[in-house]
């Protein structure tokens, strides 16, 4: 019983670290580099507040403008239907109460090969899947994959994936394609979810090391979780015996 409690309580605080933003931006494709006159769509994830988002970015030309300048508002999300080089920079949304989501920046070229890979962190244990791509599609392309520089893999259909990831995959990524060109680097980056050191005590009791922490928009603080002790499990109580005597 005290086991499975144990493993509840580290999935629960798994689960409740790993909060995000009250709003998170995603896109579609999910990439942080696109080719010129590509589709951009931008979409607003929130925890169902009664805030309204507005998307609003900065680039070169721009700063804190909002979808309807530059964009098409669609419900939820807002639309590059023809992306120009000038959209390249950092995008988020943010809230009519003041709050915002995560940053994002992209970036649009002219240049023959982008690598295609999450805009957003990613948490270790996916699969990550990096697709060179270039201005004219081809399939079965042969690309050459680095990180940080160095040599990875080269891969005959110009996909790369990378499973199960941690930690160390993190890194700057690019992509070759022979007489095509190399794409410039794209930085993934992975999340892992690190709960509270949480220890098991001699007495059977499983507590937090510190009393109090806080993680994002929620606050721990001690838990005792204590094996369960059935009646049966009860020590018997002593017994005391005399001894009696009967007359005669």
């Amino acid at each position: 019983m005290g086991q499975t409690c144990e493993v509840k309580l580290l999935l629960l605080i798994s689960s409740l670290c790993c909060s995000s933003n009250p709003a998170v931006v995603t896109l579609s494709p999910s990439s942080s580099q696109f080719f010129r006159r590509d589709f951009i769509s931008f979409t607003c994830e929130d925890d169902h507040s009664s805030a309204g988002w507005t998307l609003r970015r900065n680039t070169s030309r721009d700063t804190r403008a909002e979808c309807e300048d530059w964009g098409r508002q669609v419900a939820s999300s807002c639309v590059i239907d023809t992306a120009v080089l000038m959209d390249s920079g950092v995008y988020w949304w943010e809230s009519t109460e003041g709050g915002a989501s995560n940053y994002v920046n992209i970036n649009v070229t002219d240049d023959p090969v982008i690598l295609q890979s999450p805009v957003l962190p990613v948490e270790a244990g996916e699969d990550v899947t990096l697709i060179c791509k270039t201005k004219t599609p081809l399939f079965n392309l042969s690309a050459d994959f680095y990180k940080d520089g160095t040599f990875v893999r080269t891969t005959p259909t110009g996909h790369m994936t990378i499973h199960l990831v941690s930690k160390s995959d993190e890194g700057a990524y690019k992509c070759n394609i022979t007489g095509r060109g190399e794409s410039a680097p794209a930085w993934i980056s992975i999340t892992e979810c690190d709960p509270e050191d949480v220890s098991l005590q001699p007495d059977g009791t499983m507590e937090r090391d510190r009393a109090a922490a806080t993680q994002g928009d929620v606050t721990y603080g001690q838990i005792s979780i204590r094996p369960f002790t059935s009646r049966e499990d009860q020590p018997e109580p002593e017994v005391l015996y005399s001894s009696l005597r009967s007359r005669q």
